[in-house]
């Protein structure tokens, strides 16, 4: 009986151990892909409620007034593509992972902090191979065909080419994949639209004055599609309207802010007010602090090697250079709040082109 009851005790031992050694294995820590994954696939099952997907691709931001104009750029796609689910995604890991850990989003007016969890396309992608919808559309929110441009393209290939290897081929040989262009893909139709919607909402403030438009553009080692020129090519298009319209960038060799002002000064305008606003997506980082900030270098300023003032807004360059440049003439609103210039970006939604990326794909 107690040999019996020795086997018995032993039995119960080795269940037990196999049973702790099944919940530690069920208790190892997933990974951060895996997390991320796992939310998007969640996002997506709840939210699908048709066959077909719009996918927004923006840069990112960690602002809260950026959070509102993404919010309100879905909300307004949905009613103008009923018959499509919508989902936005950013590409920058650093926007990602700041708006996740609830940096900058705090805006004026604003109690407090708001955490927002985005994510990269690749897992919505995924995702939407996982539910298998019949068309996706991917949607570029960047305003130049440049870097980010570049990336949004390299994402729908690796989800064309099944980059993991676990979705179905045969639904990927059959999915409908369209590809939506950025605000200035075509250097004449869209510069010259864009030029129009942007004096429809800023006529009146070159009546008193400069308006200068603060782009991004890319380094001249990212400038992989050579998609700078659209700057240039907006405030052409702009000035024939009115000569008081001027674009420069915070990234653009030969067109920085302080290139702005030289064009400014040839053009017989070395006083008088500087109205300052992003040409950008939304009102983010760079709005807040490349544009609208208070930081100011020694002076006299000293260019770097390309011509840059650096770690000087373009309030306090303008102001420091005589011009009526203040807070009252920081003109906030991003493109994406421009319900004329949002519907430009829908307008290339609407005829998204069908692309098949087993081949090569450029934008222009």
């Amino acid at each position: 009986m107690k040999r019996i009851k020795t086997w018995i005790l032993a039995a119960m031992a080795i269940v037990l151990a196999v049973s702790l050694n099944s919940c530690d294995k069920s208790e190892e820590p997933i990974t951060n892909v895996e997390r991320y994954q796992q939310s998007v696939d969640n996002t997506v099952k709840t939210g699908k409620k048709h066959d077909k997907v719009i996918l927004l691709v923006a840069f990112g931001s960690t602002w809260q007034r950026a959070f509102l104009a993404f919010d309100n750029t879905v909300a307004e796609y949905k009613k103008a593509f009923p018959d499509y689910d919508v989902f936005l995604s950013f590409s920058s890991a650093i926007c990602i992972n700041r708006a996740a850990a609830g940096e900058h989003a705090k805006d004026e007016g604003e109690a407090k902090a708001e955490v927002r969890h985005y994510y990269s396309p690749n897992f919505w992608l995924e995702a939407f191979g996982r539910v298998q919808y019949s068309e996706i559309i991917v949607q570029s929110l960047q305003v130049i065909p440049g870097e980010e441009y570049g990336r949004v393209i390299n994402y729908m290939k690796d989800f064309a080419n099944n980059s993991l290897g676990d979705l179905d081929d045969a639904y990927l040989k059959k999915v409908t994949l369209r590809l939506g262009l950025p605000l200035m893909a075509d250097a004449d139709k869209d510069v010259k639209a864009l030029a129009k919607a942007l004096d429809a909402n800023y006529a009146n403030y070159a009546k008193q004055g400069i308006v200068a438009f603060m782009g991004h553009g890319n380094p001249d080692s990212y400038d992989i599609y050579k998609a700078n020129i659209r700057y240039t090519q907006l405030e052409q298009a702009l000035q024939k309207i009115n000569k008081n319209y001027y674009v420069g960038t915070v990234d653009m060799k030969d067109n920085f802010k302080t290139f702005v002002r030289e064009r400014m000064v040839k053009a017989g305008v070395s006083k008088g007010r500087v109205y300052c606003t992003p040409l950008m997506s939304i009102s983010g980082d760079h709005a807040h602090n490349d544009m609208a900030g208070n930081d100011v270098a020694k002076t006299p300023f000293q260019p770097n090697e390309e011509g840059e003032v650096e770690d000087t807004s373009w309030k306090m360059y303008f102001k420091t250079m005589g011009y009526d440049c203040s807070d009252e003439t920081q003109i906030m609103n991003g493109l994406l709040e421009r319900e004329n210039v949002r519907q430009l970006w829908m307008n290339h939604t609407k005829n998204a082109e069908k692309v098949d990326y087993y081949h090569s794909k450029n934008p222009e």
